[in-house]
């Protein structure tokens, strides 16, 4: 009997994916990841534009995918993921603004734990407030890939919000007294699918805004200026 072809939103079959992924938000980083550093990358999803390629770094099997904007793309495409493939790790490589003193474009964060505006975790009806947190493992290797790279870096919490533009960019100042270090878009259903799966999860990022002072890179800049990050992550997907 043949095998059955991928979900609603990924046309691979199951083996076309690799245990770890590295994630990037846009189509197009992960198309140019695939074809600057991975031997043999093939091309196994196209679907919605939202392009997976499989290929070889340092000899080791790794993925390469889209999540798409936002929590709810980031939820979809990761769950089934974990779900439907087999993937045991995902390394979420993105961008994000800094609300934290000191952090300056470029500069890579990595997000040990997440706080959140989303609704998101309410679907787990757990009796109480939940903080999901990357995994320990996982978190030591891409910092010691890091420090390889002498990359600028920090660990600590991360802000996934559900907004873009938000009309009240004050309330960031908020998070950044509790020592919140930037804000992004995606990381929060990334990190439930993990734990709830039992699977492992890590974000890292690429300073791309400062919201708080008006600066941000342009589209094609942060398509192609993010090398630390995505070298570091590849040499953390090796190792893990």
């Amino acid at each position: 009997m043949p095998e059955l072809k991928g979900t609603p939103h990924n046309s691979a079959v199951k083996g076309e994916i690799a245990e770890i992924v590295l994630m990037p938000g846009d189509p197009l980083r992960a198309k140019l990841i695939a074809e600057t550093y991975l031997d043999h990358a093939v091309c196994y999803n196209q679907v919605r534009g939202i392009y997976g390629y499989t290929g070889e770094y340092k000899g080791k099997r790794i993925s390469v995918q889209a999540s798409g904007m936002g929590i709810p793309s980031m939820g979809i495409y990761s769950y089934e993921l974990y779900h439907h493939y087999g993937v045991e790790k995902i390394i979420r490589i993105g961008s994000a603004g800094t609300i934290a003193d000191g952090l300056n474009l470029g500069d890579i964060v990595i997000a040990a734990g997440i706080c959140t505006d989303s609704n998101y975790i309410a679907q787990y009806q757990l009796p109480g407030l939940f903080t999901p947190n990357a995994d320990f493992d996982m978190i030591q290797t891409v910092v010691k890939a890091c420090q390889e790279r002498n990359v600028d870096y920090r660990v600590g919490t991360v802000f996934t919000s559900d907004v873009f533009y938000n009309e009240d960019m004050a309330a960031l100042e908020g998070w950044k007294k509790m020592g919140v270090l930037c804000v992004e878009m995606e990381s929060v259903s990334l990190y439930c699918n993990a734990l709830r799966a039992g699977k492992k999860a890590l974000s890292m990022f690429t300073i791309s805004d400062i919201p708080l002072k008006g600066i941000s890179m342009g589209a094609d800049e942060r398509r192609t200026s993010f090398t630390n990050m995505m070298e570091a992550a590849l040499e953390a997907a090796v190792r893990l």
